[in-house]
């Protein structure tokens, strides 16, 4: 056994250099398939060129000569599982619905009280999550303390002057990370009717207005959040897009009992629906291909508010027009 080995084995000191290098083999082994799938991309191109040019009973095209007596294999051998590229994306949440996740919530150095008692309610949002006081922890280590906990995401709360105002939110162990930023933020004791006591179980999620591909990135991001409910749960989250505004609501409903209950369709006028709390605004205005602490990532999408005219990102134009379509008299 050489000393190198014999180090890491017996200090704290060496557990921690062996956690690096295997950061950095997983973080080589990613780049490796981020790499793979560019030059990939490029096939998969021309087998799409190669497939509507047969299927349109026309003339290969040009650049395609040559070679498409090799891509016709490869097409016919393509199935279910080959035909469309799979991404590096595909992998970051290849245990969504399978495993659930561990949350890890936290604030922005020296919070104020409202932004704890924020964080209170945001914990009890998402079911086995656990919320640690910040302290003096830079992001570096941080972010190093969730990885060895083995968490899958990674939640911060920024505030200004008191009243939160960003939201971080960074799935591990290489991302993606997205930046929201909060507005309209009411704690469940400013509401005005007096709420119920929080239940913890699996929430039901309702997403709306997330039919663009930005939007389907959006969905997966913040539902990789929470576990698969129960059928019987009485727990519903919902997350409404508009204008690329995603408005949150929390409530919570009860069944009609005897007919029409539990054991039948329940008609949707005889729900009682009640509001939990917290709610707020969010507003996505940056996605990156990596975790907080990484340099040098790829940005996947920024907003431009500078722009004179920018479309909705995360719904297609088919889909705001009927939301923002007022009801005929």
């Amino acid at each position: 056994m050489s000393v190198l080995t014999t180090f890491c084995h017996r200090s704290p000191a060496g557990h921690w250099f062996s956690m690096l290098r295997r950061n950095a083999r997983l973080r080589k082994e990613y780049l490796y398939k981020k790499a793979l799938e560019d030059r990939e991309a490029t096939t998969f191109e021309k087998k799409r060129k190669l497939e509507k040019a047969l299927a349109d009973n026309k003339a290969i095209p040009t650049e395609l000569r040559g070679e498409d007596k090799k891509l016709r294999k490869v097409l016919d051998l393509a199935d279910d599982r080959t035909k469309e590229q799979k991404k590096a994306m595909d992998d970051e949440y290849a245990y969504l619905g399978v495993k659930d996740p561990k949350v890890l919530v936290t604030t922005s150095r020296d919070p104020s009280s409202r932004l704890n008692q924020f964080l209170k309610e945001l914990r009890m949002l998402f079911p086995g999550a656990q919320r640690m006081n910040r302290g003096a922890y830079i992001v570096k280590d941080l972010m190093s303390l969730a990885r060895n906990h083995e968490m899958t995401d990674v939640i911060l709360i920024h505030e200004h002057r008191g009243e939160p105002d960003g939201m971080v939110v960074c799935h591990l162990p290489f991302g993606p990370t997205a930046y929201f930023g909060l507005s309209n933020v009411v704690l469940r004791h400013d509401l005005a009717e007096k709420p119920p006591t929080m239940s913890e179980a699996n929430p039901h999620l309702v997403f709306h207005g997330f039919t663009a591909k930005m939007g389907l990135r959006v969905k997966t991001i913040l539902q990789a959040l929470f576990p698969p409910a129960k059928q019987a749960g009485d727990r519903v989250m919902t997350f409404a897009n508009r204008h690329d505004t995603i408005a949150f609501r929390h409530h919570s409903f009860v069944r009609p009992k005897g007919p029409a209950g539990d054991g039948h369709k329940s008609k949707a006028n005889e729900v009682t629906l009640t509001e939990n709390g917290p709610r707020f605004t969010m507003r996505l205005f940056r996605v990156e291909l990596g975790a907080i602490d990484m340099k040098d990532v790829e940005v996947e999408w920024v907003l431009r508010p500078f722009f004179n005219r920018q479309r909705e990102a995360m719904a297609l134009p088919e889909d705001e027009e009927e939301a923002t379509e007022k009801p005929k008299v």
